[in-house]
This record gives C-alpha cells, structure tokens and sequence, in this order.
C-alpha cells in the first residue's frame, strides 16, 4: 500500500491524498487498524505506523475532532485528517468492501466541502482500468 499525494487534480485547484497499490489483505489490515484507532484513547494514528503503508511524496496524519473537517496541510507534504469517530466509522464502512474481495475500483473516503479529498484505490487512480 503506497500513500501519495497529487496536487492540481483539475482546473477547480482539487487535490487528492490516496492510498493506492494494495489488495485485499492490506485493505483488512488497515481496516482493522482503523477500527482499533476509533476504539483507543489516542488523539492521532500516522499513516506511516503502519507496516505495509509506504510514504512517496507525503505523510498522513489521521486525528480525531469534534468535526468533520478531512484533510488539510499547510505545506503540501505533512497531512493531517480530522474527523470525529463517526466519520472515520463512516470510513471503515467505505473500505469494507475491499475486504471482502480483490477489486480494481475505487473510493473516495469521505464528502465534504474540502479541496483535498481522500482516496483509497486499489490499482491507483480512478482512470486506470
């Protein structure tokens, strides 16, 4: 599982954080890391605490909030996602089919007014095939 980050997605200055390269092992891995995250007592999870996740070009930061608020940085390298737990519940919700079998499509881990969304996507992009 790679983590990247692809600024200028289109001309309306959208810009995506994804997790892409993986199967269905690593999406249960990091399904169930998420869910551990949501039952404990700590603020924030790194993405790169994860075994199998490996940093290209960035590095996540998921912490939890009173709201919803995605994924913001200040300088396009260090990332940070804030969500209450029922919005990264809403996020283990999304990922759970990719636990269930291999797939080649693709998902956007939350919507929200926000210009960097968050993408988890098997194959890499949701142009590829």
């Amino acid at each position: 599982m790679k983590l990247d980050f692809i600024d200028s997605l289109n001309s309306y200055g959208e810009k995506v954080v994804r997790l892409y390269d993986f199967g269905m092992e690593e999406s249960i891995a990091f399904r169930d890391g998420l869910v551990e995250f949501i039952n404990n007592d700590k603020p924030y999870i790194k993405l790169t605490d994860f075994p199998f996740i490996e940093a290209r070009n960035c590095q996540l930061a998921l912490f939890k909030s009173d709201a919803d608020e995605g994924i913001i940085s200040e300088d396009n390298e260090n990332f940070f996602c804030a969500m209450t737990i029922d919005g990264y519940k809403k996020m283990v919700g999304l990922i759970e089919p990719f636990c269930n079998k291999e797939a080649k499509s693709y998902q956007f881990l939350y919507d929200l007014d926000n210009l960097t969304d968050f993408l988890f996507s098997p194959v890499g992009s949701w142009d590829e095939d």
